[in-house]
């Protein structure tokens, strides 16, 4: 049962202990095409693009996923 009052004077405040999982806002370019393609996967899904985003990119870092590019002149 729940009190109608709480005494929050004497509470101990304590830190998050998943602040270091917490997500960082950032800026970054990203081409419409990719864009496109992932709101489009987000129609499918009904996940939101920018979670879409968020978890391939986390499973690229799970993965140990290496980009592999060849530059041509």
């Amino acid at each position: 049962m729940m009190k109608k009052e709480y005494d929050f004077e004497n509470m101990k405040g304590r830190k998050n202990p998943y602040a270091k999982n917490l997500k960082k806002q950032v800026t970054i370019r990203i081409g419409v095409d990719i864009i496109d393609y992932f709101k489009n996967q987000a129609e499918e899904t009904g996940v939101p693009y920018q979670n879409l985003i968020n978890l391939y990119l986390r499973d690229c870092v799970q993965s140990n996923r290496k980009l592999s590019l060849n530059w041509t002149l």
